[in-house]
Formats: structure tokens, sequence, C-alpha cells
């Protein structure tokens, strides 16, 4: 699977990493290991994509139905289904599982790895505060936690109009140097700055970043603007080992 591993310095009991387009069964603009359902995608192809990602993994992976909201779920509440755009868990073995294109996938641990959660953070999502909703549900102080930022698109990559620019400056309009003009209307939008900054404003001190843009990258990972919307997605995945 070629599976990018978070340069952290978590505790040796937390597990995670991200997947790459490496290592499935999917063809056409889906090609490699696509491991989302509603991309239309062969599911057939999709179902032996999964399977082969479980032999990694201790449990299922808690795949939630995201929506770009706020939701934050712990895994014991988990369902099949459920609308949901973070999950977080102080169980061994329940895994986490956030589904990107795009879009930052956050993975979180406490320093100690007693607790650990993922959050699906695209620019609705952030514009919306899932980061104070993610943190409000956990039952660790912020300063205790390590933030890692997985692949996602980066901001030579990201341009995006008013509206979202102006979502993203009234959650701190101290953002506004996360955007680059470059046509009338139209900006360059820093994700991953905006949500380490949000973080540090709520506490979260150590924040680390894989330092890979999904939409560079086309043999190594799925980009829904890149590819015009026709994409697979990859995942990045958490837990607490036994």
């Amino acid at each position: 699977m070629n599976p990018i591993v978070p340069d952290w310095p978590a505790s040796a009991t937390v597990q995670a990493f991200s997947t790459t387009r490496g290592g499935g069964v999917s063809q056409g603009v889906w090609d490699g290991l696509n491991l989302g359902e509603s991309t239309g995608d062969d599911p057939d192809a999709i179902e032996e994509n999964r399977r082969r990602l479980r032999r990694a993994l201790p449990s299922d992976p808690r795949w939630l139905k995201q929506v770009h909201g706020t939701r934050v779920v712990h895994l014991d509440q988990w369902r099949p289904g459920m609308q949901a755009d973070a999950a977080w868990t102080d169980r061994p073995d329940q895994v986490c599982a956030i589904l990107t294109a795009d879009c930052l996938p956050l993975l979180l641990a406490e320093e100690d790895g007693a607790v650990v959660a993922a959050v699906h953070a695209g620019w609705r999502g952030l514009a919306a505060d899932i980061l104070a909703e993610v943190l409000a549900a956990l039952p660790v102080a912020p300063a205790r936690l390590l933030a890692w930022m997985g692949p996602a698109i980066g901001p030579a990559r990201y341009e995006v109009d008013a509206p979202v620019r102006n979502a993203l400056l009234a959650l701190n309009a101290e953002f506004s140097d996360c955007f680059e003009s470059t046509r009338a209307g139209h900006w360059r939008a820093d994700l991953k700055s905006i949500a380490a900054r949000r973080l540090q404003g709520l506490g979260v001190e150590s924040v680390y970043d894989a330092k890979l843009c999904t939409a560079a990258e086309p043999q190594r990972f799925f980009s829904h603007r890149r590819d015009l919307g026709l994409s697979g997605r990859q995942a990045s995945l958490i837990w607490i080992g036994a």
C-alpha cells in the first residue's frame, strides 16, 4: 500500500497512517487503492481495496458518512452509515478513519497515547469550526495533544472565490495572510496554515505536517479538484495499539 506514516513524537501505542493510490485494484480514473464507496467506482473493486487495507489493521475501520459538518462521535456510539466528520476513541484497537481527496485529514493523539482522533477538515468544516468541536469532545487538555496534517491540496493548487474566503475569515480575520490573490475575486488558499493556526489558537501547540499536496502528485494521490470530481479517495487512520 505504500502508506505514509506520521513523523511525530507520538506514544509507541499510537498507530497511524495515510494510504496512497498504491496497492489497489481499481481501474480508470479510480486507478489504484480507491477506498471511497460514493465515487462511481466498481463496488467489487472497492470491496477488494478495503479488504487489502483491513490486513494492516486490528479491526474494521469505523467509516463515517462525511457531510462537511461538525459532528464528532466516540466510536462506542458508532453505527454503519453514521453522519459525522470526526471520530475519537480511548479504546484499544478501535480504528478511526477519514476519507479525503483534497480536504485535510487531521489526526490527533494524546501525548501518552490514551486518546486518538481523526478529523475530516475541508474548508466547510474549518469554517464551521470543527476543530473547536473536536477539542471540546475530547477528554484531554489541548496542550497534551499532538496533531498531524496528512496529504491535502496545497495552496499552489487550491484557488477559491470570495464566498469561501469570507467564510474562513469569519472564523478569524487574522487568517487573511493565508490567502494570495490570483485574479479578480479569487485567491490561493492555504488550508493547512489555517488549520494549524486554529489548532494553536485553541491550545494545541504541537502541530506536524506531512507537507504533501494531493493535487500535485497524480500518480500517488487522488485529487477531487485536479480530476474534476472523477476521483477516488485515500484514507487516514489512527488507533491505539493493544
